[in-house]
C-alpha cells in the first residue's frame, strides 16, 4: 500500500495561532480537552494506518542555502507516515483533524513517498 508523509503545520503568526492567543486560559483549556477527545476518536478510526509517528518537531529550524546557514522559526509541528490507497484518500484522513479544528494548528500537508 502506498505511503504518505503527513506534516502538521503551525506557524506562530498564523490566523489560527493568533486567535488561540486571544482566548482566555479557560477557553484554551476547554478547547484542549475537547481536542484530545476528538484526537482519541481520530486515532481509533485511523490509527491502524499510521506506519510511523515521527512525533513533535522543534520550534526552530536551520535553513541551508547558497548564503550560508540560517536559523528561523519552524512552521512544521509534527509528522506521521501513513498508508492509504491513494493520495486523495490520504488527504481525506485529515479532513477536519483536531490539529486545526480544536488546536491552533494551520493545516496538514500530505506528500506521497515515492520509494
Amino acid at each position: 500500500m502506498p505511503k504518505y508523509l503527513a506534516i502538521f503545520t503551525c506557524a506562530e503568526n498564523s490566523a489560527n495561532h493568533l486567535a488561540w492567543k486571544k482566548m482566555s486560559p479557560a477557553e484554551q483549556s476547554e478547547r484542549m480537552k475537547s481536542g484530545y477527545l476528538a484526537l482519541d476518536q481520530w486515532l481509533e478510526k485511523y490509527g491502524d494506518q499510521i506506519e510511523f509517528d515521527g512525533g513533535s518537531l522543534g520550534d526552530r529550524t536551520k535553513i541551508v542555502d547558497p548564503n550560508g546557514i540560517h536559523e528561523v522559526p519552524s512552521q512544521k509541528g509534527r509528522f506521521l507516515i501513513i498508508t492509504a490507497e491513494s493520495h486523495e484518500q490520504a488527504a481525506q484522513i485529515f479532513s477536519n483533524h483536531p490539529h486545526f479544528v480544536f488546536f491552533p494548528g494551520d493545516a496538514v500537508e500530505i506528500l506521497e513517498c515515492q520509494n
